[in-house]
């Protein structure tokens, strides 16, 4: 199984970039620094029908954690319905409870809405306050066909052991662990020869200066595809 290669679109420009220098798929999530926000409708539409590769929208109402009320969730669930309606290819949602916990019945909410769509259960998975029983819970769910991780609160590079431990949990379980959070070209290499995850995700490691309000960088996009096609 070849490598896949997720980046993060944040705007338009980003997402026919990244497309054309090699991605396979797009997150499409405006605010990186804020672990990324429900891009507008109009964003949506002017992704997916501008690129040939799948893009996953990201569901996120707020940036002040990933615990969502009943508002929320209403809000999410209307966001869902427009983005498969324009055409998109999946969406990106993560959904915890105060104590650290997966909240399925919110997450139960968002799955339903989200029927026939591919799902990718973001970073709140790093703030779970068990990363293996958070594992174990999603692979409950058919629907979560991924996990983003980079193993824990640190970085991808850094958190290599744990990732494994995940990998290897994930191998009895129907989810793929899609590694991101911290890679860059300069420690990519380093980062496949230390563990067997076969999707991995970019966000500012592709951008000029590895700046988040920076455009992305197509010379490191193929850069990155070389190492991927070496492995």
């Amino acid at each position: 199984m070849r490598l896949l290669l997720e980046i993060i679109a944040t705007h338009l420009t980003d997402a026919i970039t990244a497309a054309k220098s090699g991605a396979d798929r797009l997150e499409l999530s405006p605010g990186m620094s804020e672990e990324g926000l429900t891009p507008s409708y109009g964003l949506i539409d002017e992704v997916v029908h501008a690129v040939d590769i799948p893009v996953n929208v990201i569901i996120r109402p707020h940036s002040q954690s990933f615990c969502y009320d009943a508002n929320d969730i209403k809000t999410m669930v209307k966001d869902i319905h427009i983005a498969k309606k324009l055409g998109a290819a999946g969406i990106v949602i993560g959904t915890l409870k105060p104590n650290g916990e997966i909240d399925t019945e919110a997450l139960k909410h968002l799955l339903e809405a989200a029927d026939g769509l591919d799902v990718t259960f973001h970073r709140a998975f790093d703030f779970a306050r068990d990363q293996s029983e958070a594992l174990h819970v999603l692979s409950q769910f058919p629907q979560v066909r991924r996990v983003l991780t980079s193993g824990g609160k640190q970085k991808a590079p850094q958190g290599v052991d744990n990732l494994n431990e995940l990998l290897a949990q994930a191998k009895q379980t129907h989810v793929t662990i899609m590694a991101g959070h911290g890679l860059t070209l300069e420690t990519f290499a380093a980062f496949i020869e230390k563990t067997a995850v076969r999707e991995v995700h970019f966000g500012s490691g592709v951008r000029v200066g590895k700046a988040y309000h920076q455009p992305i960088s197509r010379d490191t996009i193929k850069q990155i595809k070389k190492i991927m096609a070496d492995v």
